[in-house]
């Protein structure tokens, strides 16, 4: 096995793992990080991004692993339990319906390096507009989120299949908007992230198994711990973060880091593939 593909796939998992669940696009990061490397082929490489997101997402799982397990086993009774996992469920599915009917048009027209970095700099300035208006806390828990509010914050998790948006960038601000608390706002598009993640690696790979064989394993399984790995630290950094600071550093490296796509890429300094 070429150790340098392993290696690339070392990489990739870290991406993957540090930046799933801060606002400022795993995607979009993948997306560009493998151009950089020119890792495997096009149709390849997407479900490889994809499938690796299970590790990111089970990392929310065991890190979130008694909560989940009380939710589950009180989804049959009244309570804070069945109501998050019902909030969930419920917000899942806007932007389940939607990616079936456009993801694969989105992605021929806008999975390229300078739409994303667009969408970096607009995210970075929706950012610094959200931080700047007042916000008043309503629910300051996520057991306290209704199934009205989960319901409004799945569908901004919608905006999450433009890439470069931010699925965890899209939530939690969208959810801020709604009167959710920092901490609830993050929390939340934690358990979100399980079965939208899930979801669409499952999909992806029986979808897109013809391009498969025997010898992507190891690749994959890289990418898949790694991902694993860094993802658990980057929840548990984020949760401590979001409690004394605000999201507006993100919204500075994402505008800086799209500027300097564009800029790379209208100088001829970098050869991104669009």
């Amino acid at each position: 096995m070429d150790p340098i593909l392993l290696f690339h796939s070392l990489i990739m998992g870290l991406v993957e793992g540090v930046t799933e669940f801060l606002p400022i696009s795993s995607t979009g990061h993948l997306i560009l990080t493998g151009d950089l490397l020119n890792f495997l082929s096009k149709e390849k490489r997407e479900v490889y991004e994809i499938f690796i997101q299970l590790g990111a997402m089970l990392a929310v799982v065991w890190e979130y692993r008694a909560k989940i397990g009380r939710s589950i086993a009180g989804c049959n009774k009244p309570g804070n339990e069945r109501n998050l996992l019902l909030g969930v469920i419920v917000a899942f599915i806007p932007a389940a319906i939607l990616g079936k009917l456009f993801s694969e048009h989105i992605k021929a027209v806008l999975f390229n390096p300078i739409a994303v970095s667009i969408a970096f700099i607009v995210g970075g300035l929706i950012i610094l507009w959200a931080e700047k208006r007042q916000h008043t806390v309503n629910v300051e828990t996520v057991d306290d989120i209704s199934l009205k509010d989960a319901i409004k914050v799945g569908l901004c998790q919608c905006l999450a299949l433009i890439p470069g948006t931010s699925r965890s960038g899209a939530t939690i601000i969208g959810g801020m908007f709604l009167g959710l608390s920092r901490k609830a706002a993050t929390e939340f598009s934690f358990f979100l992230g399980i079965p939208t993640l899930g979801a669409a690696s499952i999909y992806s790979l029986i979808k897109h198994r013809h391009v498969l064989d025997a010898a992507d394993t190891g690749i994959f399984a890289v990418g898949f711990v790694a991902s694993f790995v860094f993802a658990f630290f980057a929840i548990r950094a984020l949760i401590r973060f979001v409690s004394t600071h605000t999201f507006v550093v993100f919204a500075w490296y994402r505008i800086a880091f799209g500027l300097i796509v564009l800029a790379t890429w209208y100088f001829g300094i970098v050869n991104w593939n669009n």
